[in-house]
């Protein structure tokens, strides 16, 4: 058997993998997380940035978000984060 050297493997895998297109990451609509608390994505951007609303079953109200997500980057993982402005009962 013959083995191919290291190189040539990361050669072929680079040359091979700009073919592949990136996937979108779409953020808009309902998440819920394990303690039942939800997020709800109203409307992403152009540039990645996006509104909502957190709901949980708390005394806290529903709450404006306000968030961002990057463009995927050479891993093709998109990044996102965001904020809660509080809203107490």
């Amino acid at each position: 058997m013959v083995q191919a050297p290291p190189f040539l493997l990361v050669l072929f895998l680079a040359l091979g993998a700009h073919g592949l297109s990136a996937k979108k990451c779409s953020l808009t609509g309902r998440w819920v997380n394990d303690l039942g608390s939800n997020m709800t994505i109203t409307t992403v951007n152009a540039n990645g940035d996006f509104t909502g609303i957190y709901d949980t079953t708390e005394e806290i109200e529903p709450s404006p978000l306000l968030g961002s997500q990057h463009l995927p980057n050479q891993l093709n993982q998109a990044i996102f984060g965001f904020t809660v402005k509080w809203t107490f009962s």
